[in-house]
């Protein structure tokens, strides 16, 4: 698929048929991942991946809280048909200790250093490559946060170090186009290009 047809195609998939995404399209997804662009070449991402029912279950049960647990919404019984969850973690000491090296020099490790928080974005470019690398293999996937409260609770069940932090989570499968429905935040439609590209001057 040309790369302009993946991009206009992306989107969020919420519902997901019941088959199980081929191992190689898996490692593809995540090879792609981390050709991401990332600040001093630092790669100071995690990727952790959910590919079997019983972690997929598990995750699901620590990340939900209970009063959405005890009434699931249609969002949440769609999204946990997604046979694959990646989650991309970011590790802020990574970069920190990369730009204390020689070649950058930043020795006191200072975080006023950094415009913003480059961990993180380069885990959210990282993101959106898997995102884009799922449509250009027939499938659907859907990036989405796990609540700050649940933080500790996905930690604990899946041994995550504490140097690393999830900035959110990825489902992928096959998309369920029956059962797919689109948030209202869709009917807010995309903005025009001229209303946010300001040439020259704002």
């Amino acid at each position: 698929m040309e790369l302009r047809e993946a991009i206009r195609r992306r989107r969020m998939v919420r519902a997901y048929e019941d088959h199980p995404v081929p191992q190689d399209v898996v490692d593809r997804i995540l090879d792609h991942a981390t050709r991401a662009p990332n600040a001093g070449f630092t790669q100071g991402w995690a990727f952790l991946v959910l590919d079997e029912p019983v972690t997929v279950e598990r995750f699901w049960e620590v990340t939900t809280p209970p009063s959405r647990a005890a009434t699931p919404s249609a969002w949440l019984r769609g999204m946990r048909t997604a046979p694959v969850v990646i989650v991309p973690m970011s590790s802020k000491d990574a970069y920190l200790d990369r730009y204390a090296e020689p070649d950058k020099g930043w020795t006191d490790r200072d975080e006023d250093r950094w415009a913003v928080p480059y961990w993180h974005v380069d885990a959210g470019m990282a993101s959106l490559l898997a995102l884009l690398t799922a449509v250009d293999e027939g499938l659907g996937a859907c990036f989405f946060g796990i609540p700050p409260t649940r933080t500790a609770r996905f930690r604990e069940a899946f041994g995550v170090p504490d140097a690393f932090a999830p900035v959110g989570a990825i489902t992928v499968g096959f998309p369920d186009a029956a059962n797919d429905r689109a948030t209202g935040s869709r009917d807010r439609g995309r903005r025009p290009v001229r209303e946010v590209v300001h040439r020259g001057q704002w």
